[in-house]
């Protein structure tokens, strides 16, 4: 639909400094900003015939099934998703419009990949060659424009969905301006959805690097990864990566070097990629965040990167992790000194 689809490049590809193309980056989509100041204007254009829809259950999307040859979201005209449904969905967003200038809309439905939903029949879905994918699962099989639109609309309706109420009164909150905001029906108070920044960052030290293991999901699919942790109020991403590096690592960093960014709509961060050097050797981790910290070699890193290590597992092309790691490990993160 939108043409020219960037694919994600996988581990065998040369990254670019300039540009790291990141899973849900490179939306293409025109997200008409000052259409969205026409409040009539937008909900014609979200009952518009014209309309492509994509239909996501529990934020979960249609996808069209391997019987195709490339699997692709999947997009219905706004009559054919009506029929589908039946009923009005939870939710419904804006998300911009195509070149051509036709509306592109987003709903969420109850259910999920794993469990179905009932307002979407099966026996539809088959007809369509459609089916609900997990959404991280998604990711790694449409193209890398498709999975830029894929994180703004979950991210957006997730949004949605947990912020129906004032956060100034209590009274409830009305969609305005196609999602891109909220506005109470009390006091008037205008709400925005946010993006909550995250540093991650590959600890340096001559041809040694630090990869942690967190208490959760990295812990229970041994894998290591770069320490990440939220940005604190009134702090640079400098500052975040030198606290959460000492906090979960007990190492102390200097240089930090920016690498890219990576939406990641799980529910709606801003991942800031960086590489920085470390100032000391010595691990102390935090043993309520981290299972384990630890330096690896350069070679093992290049290993695991192949996935031929029998000691280290690191996260895959869907992460920007995977591409700190790799920019470091086939040195491309800049020249550090050695401290």
């Amino acid at each position: 639909m939108f043409g020219n689809k960037r694919k994600i490049l996988d581990g065998a590809q040369t990254l670019s400094r300039k540009e790291t193309p990141h899973t849900f980056a490179g939306n293409p989509i025109d997200r008409a900003d000052q259409i969205r100041r026409n409040e009539s204007e937008i909900h014609d254009l979200m009952h518009s015939p014209r309309a492509k829809v994509l239909i996501l259950a529990g934020l979960d999307p249609l996808i069209t099934t391997s019987r195709n040859p490339s699997i692709a979201l999947g997009w219905l005209p706004f009559k054919t998703a009506k029929n589908i449904v039946g009923t009005d969905p939870n939710l419904s967003t804006f998300l911009g419009v195509t070149p051509e200038r036709n509306p592109i809309i987003a709903w969420n439905l109850n259910g999920s990949a794993r469990n179905g939903s009932d307002q979407l029949p099966q026996s539809h879905l088959g007809e369509l060659n459609l089916e609900i994918c997990d959404a991280r699962e998604s990711a790694m099989l449409i193209s890398g424009e498709e999975t830029g639109i894929l994180a703004q609309a979950r991210a957006n309706l997730g949004w949605h969905s947990t912020h129906q109420f004032c956060a100034r009164c209590g009274d409830p909150t009305e969609m305005r301006r196609g999602g891109l905001m909220r506005q109470c029906v009390g006091c008037n108070a205008e709400h925005f959805p946010r993006t909550d920044p995250v540093i991650i960052t590959v600890v340096t030290h001559g041809d040694r690097c630090i990869l942690g293991q967190s208490a959760g999901r990295l812990s229970a699919m041994k894998m290591y990864s770069a320490l990440a942790g939220f940005m604190d109020h009134g702090e640079s991403m400098e500052e975040a990566v030198r606290r959460e590096v000492w906090e979960e690592a007990g190492i102390k960093v200097g240089r930090v070097q920016y690498h890219s960014t990576q939406p990641w709509p799980f529910p709606s961060s801003l991942m800031i990629g960086s590489h920085s050097e470390a100032l000391t050797t010595d691990i102390n981790k935090d043993d309520f965040e981290m299972t384990d910290v630890r330096w690896w070699d350069r070679d093992e890193v290049l290993l695991a990167l192949a996935e031929k290590s029998e000691n280290l597992r690191v996260p895959g092309p869907i992460a920007i992790a995977h591409h700190l790691i790799k920019a470091w490990a086939t040195g491309k993160a800049g020249d550090f000194r050695i401290s």
